[in-house]
């Protein structure tokens, strides 16, 4: 039966038509059972292995689906890339999955012109369009049938060879995004009934508690936000009033800064008249003041040359005394410095002496070291070899005398 619900539009491309298309992804009730598998993860049931035979079955026939359609879902890649399977199907297993693209294509070549058609009557209300548009549904719905036909036989193929249904599983990769979507919410409804079967009454109450809880707590968040919506649409209500007032107290402060800079810009061009005025006074008043400034630059440069003459002369004489005064002292250090030489190569002298006398004395203290080393450990080896020879000797006393006291007895 689930085979018989997925036979035409899963297993193709782009080209099946939109009101054909399954749209599991955003259906309300695929969206329910995605939230009710999140929801009861978080209680993961107790067991983890079916026990009756009866959840087993269920499991099995679900597992059984998702097989046929993986296998449904390839179909049509399959028929569009002969190629791949070349050589690792029959080719009577190929023949049958050409043949059942063709009822495939031929199935959406009759939907595309009956959605044609009823356009069309849509617009003219012709009676013979009606009447051939009735043959045309008709001939879908056989059509439909036979796709369904195909679709069984196609797989009964690969049900009963194992192995061919694993080359088309491994080969074929052109599985479309909305059959991909299927079985993909095909799997989690397993994994969803697997874990309901798992599910004892005494959970499946306790899980009921848990959601009636996390229900009754969205409730009160729900409550919480509409408040803090209704708080937030009164804060800005109340932003806005305030934004009105602020708007019309920078409009009155715009329309007064207006008035002030028309009034400055007045103020600011009789200011300026005013300065030129004064400005070209003081021109001629300090043009006046420049030219008796010059004078008297030129009065006080005449003097400072006359003082520089003055200076270089006197400067000449003092620098003259001050060179005779270093020369008498650089002659004097040059004497220390001859002096400070000598007594240092003495001193070298010495150091080299009392350099090579220690070294000779620190050869000969180490010379001794070794010599005594090598006498404290002849006398300890001398000392080891004489107690070696006083124990030998007095075992050998000991023995003659046992040997003695054993010949007496006898």
């Amino acid at each position: 039966m689930a085979t018989e619900v997925i036979v035409a539009p899963l297993y193709q491309g782009s080209e099946i038509s939109t009101s054909n298309r399954l749209r599991l992804a955003t259906s309300p009730a695929s969206k329910k059972a995605l939230s009710s598998c999140t929801s009861t993860n978080q209680m993961d049931p107790a067991r983890t292995k079916l026990t009756t035979i009866e959840t087993k079955r269920i499991i099995s026939v679900l597992d059984e689906t998702i097989r046929k359609v993986e296998l449904v879902t390839l179909l049509s890649a399959a028929a569009y890339n002969p190629e791949n399977l070349e050589g690792l199907l029959e080719d009577d297993i190929i023949r049958a999955i050409q043949d059942h693209e063709d009822f495939c294509n031929t199935l959406l070549e009759m939907e595309n012109l009956v959605r044609e058609e009823e356009e069309e009557l849509a617009e003219s209300r012709n009676p013979h369009l009606q009447l051939l548009l009735d043959e045309h549904k008709h001939s879908l719905m056989l059509l439909k049938e036979e796709v369904k036909g195909s679709a069984r036989n196609t797989l009964r193929i690969f049900l009963l060879n194992l192995q061919a249904g694993e080359i088309l599983r491994t080969q074929i990769m052109g599985r479309s995004e909305e059959a991909s979507v299927f079985l993909q919410h095909l799997i989690e409804f397993r994994g969803f009934v697997f874990e309901k079967l798992l599910t004892s009454p005494m959970e499946e109450k306790e899980k009921n508690t848990f959601m009636e809880e996390i229900h009754l707590q969205e409730k009160k968040n729900y409550d919480m936000i509409q408040d803090l919506e209704a708080q937030l649409s009164s804060t800005l209500k109340a932003r806005d009033a305030e934004m009105e007032k602020e708007n019309f107290v920078i409009k009155e402060l715009k329309s007064h800064l207006h008035q002030v800079l028309k009034f400055s810009e007045n103020h600011l061009l009789r200011t300026k008249q005013e300065a030129e005025k004064q400005q070209k006074a003081e021109l001629r008043a300090s043009q006046g003041r420049v030219a008796k400034i010059q004078q008297d630059i030129h009065v006080l440069r005449t003097q400072y040359h006359n003082i520089i003459e003055e200076n270089r002369d006197s400067e000449q004489t003092l620098r003259k005394t001050e060179y005779e005064e270093l020369a008498e002292i650089h002659t004097e250090e040059k004497a220390q410095l001859a002096e400070l030489k000598e007594k240092h190569t003495v001193l070298i002298q010495e150091f080299v002496q009392i350099r090579e006398e220690r070294l000779i004395n620190s050869k000969k203290k180490l010379e001794a070291e070794k010599e005594l080393a090598l006498m404290v450990r002849a006398a300890t080896l001398i000392q080891a070899f004489w107690k070696g020879y006083l124990v030998r000797s007095l075992l050998k006393s000991k023995r003659k005398k046992k040997k003695g006291r054993g010949r007496g007895k006898k």
